[in-house]
């Protein structure tokens, strides 16, 4: 079946309310009533008892007829103890009202019985002073009024009941398409935000709840918006970085197939065209690692090394480099045991330090200092231009690139902030006051006996 409605969902709650409500009332209203229907007789009763015993002993209960006693719904007796009839109104001579065990012995009661060949009825008796043989007065009268009072005013629920429900569930329809109007206005507002509108809900004025709501929606449509302008400037900025190796790539294999060529003219071909396949590797993995790791899918596998050990192999895998350039490499490293991913934790080095010296001016200095304290963090400086201002304030974001880089696709701050966060860590860039470059990568890793053994080469 389909879903109901939220209005009418609504309505129905409303006329759910409505109708409970009514009910209570009503049987409130009856209760009352019907209390209030017997006291009225209660009342009457003890007034027609006041009456005959002010008439004295001597006035016969037959003669009262009519005058303080009817027939038909006003009746009464006179019992001895034995609970005979000694006096009696006409319509109730055959039969006590009241059985001898009922009889009070002290004050006044009333009674519910239904006297032969009468209806129910209500009765006072009242015991009568006296000095010889114990005498009871029973008055009596019957409870047709109140029943047909009570039958009225049932009829009356029954005819009001369906009436107020009707009208309950009209009110409770319009007051739940009035307090739905601001959401049927804020889904359409919102059914008409698109990329290439940057329109949001109109925040009401009047309701907290529903100002909340739409400040709450226009928040994640900015965070949404943003995120697609994040994903536009990355497809735009990996196609450019894709385009340019390609394009050399095609140049290199049109010119090594547009004419006949040496040995040596092909192998160079194919070292150039080598260059760029390695350079769109790069990219590629670069690229894979920040798309699982926005994906929550970066494995991290710890297992116990030495950080010293761990700088020292990246630095003497780039020892031939640093020479090509002119550059020395430094290191100071703590000599502790840590729980650390070295495939992550070397990915992120690497690409640190090979940014440092390929901006390091000749006879310029890299130098990494590694620590191990509440965290291991590493700190790669170089004695290169630093970051440009634009850069520095995005400078993890992919291809983030200066105008005055060269090679690099703008991935290795990406990628080495990736593998931080990936360790629970951190990383940041500054430049440093003499000039030139400080990369800090922060890595959550478990220490084991630090012995803050520093070394330098």
């Amino acid at each position: 079946m389909k879903r109901l409605s939220l209005r009418v969902r609504l309505t129905l709650a409303f006329a759910a309310g409505m109708l409970a409500v009514s009910i209570g009332v009503g049987t409130f209203v009856y209760v009352q009533v019907r209390r209030d229907l017997r006291d009225e007789v209660d009342l009457g009763l003890r007034g027609r008892a006041q009456a005959l015993l002010a008439a004295g002993p001597r006035a016969s209960l037959a003669d009262t007829s009519g005058h303080l006693a009817d027939n038909d719904e006003s009746f009464a007796q006179l019992l001895d103890a034995d609970g005979r009839v000694l006096d009696a109104t006409r319509s109730v001579r055959t039969a006590a009202l009241v059985r001898p065990a009922s009889l009070p012995s002290g004050t006044a009661v009333f009674v519910d019985r239904t006297p032969p060949g009468l209806e129910p009825a209500r009765l006072l008796v009242v015991p009568l002073p006296s000095a010889g043989q114990r005498r009871y007065l029973v008055v009596g009268a019957t409870l047709s009024d109140s029943r047909e009072a009570l039958a009225r005013l049932l009829a009356l629920f029954a005819l009001a009941l369906p009436v107020a429900l009707l009208a309950s569930a009209a009110i409770g329809w319009l007051l739940a398409g009035a307090a739905l109007r601001p959401l049927r206005r804020m889904s359409q507002e919102a059914a008409a935000i698109a990329p290439e509108r940057p329109e949001r809900l109109t925040v009401p004025a009047g309701d907290p709840g529903l100002a909340l709501l739409a400040a709450t929606v226009n928040s994640a449509v900015d965070r949404l918006q943003q995120a697609v302008e994040r994903e536009r400037g990355f497809v735009d900025a990996a196609s450019h970085e894709l385009r340019t190796p390609l394009t050399i790539l095609r140049a290199e294999v049109d010119t090594a197939l547009s004419a006949p060529r040496d040995a040596g003219e092909l192998r160079e071909a194919l070292r150039s065209a080598a260059v760029e396949v390695e350079h769109l590797i790069r990219i590629a993995e670069g690229l894979l690692v920040l798309a699982r790791a926005d994906q929550g899918q970066m494995p991290v596998e710890r297992r116990p090394l030495v950080l010293r050990d761990l700088v020292d192999d990246c630095l003497r895998a780039f020892d031939a480099r640093a020479a090509a350039a002119g550059v020395t490499l430094s290191v100071a490293a703590d000599d502790a045991a840590v729980m650390l991913d070295p495939t992550r934790v070397r990915q992120a080095l690497d690409n640190l330090v090979e940014n440092a010296i390929r901006h390091s001016p000749d006879g310029g200095r890299v130098s990494v200092v590694a620590r191990a304290g509440e965290e291991v963090t590493i700190e790669v400086c170089d004695d290169g231009p630093g970051f440009e201002p634009e850069v520095l304030a995005r400078a993890f974001q992919p291809f983030n690139r200066g105008r005055a880089e060269g090679e690099g696709c703008g991935l290795g701050l990406a990628l080495a902030a990736t593998m931080a966060e990936a360790h629970g860590g951190r990383a940041a860039v500054a430049n440093r006051a003499p000039g030139g470059a400080r990369v800090t990568l922060g890595f959550g890793a478990p220490i084991a006996a630090p012995t803050a053994v520093p070394a330098v080469r």
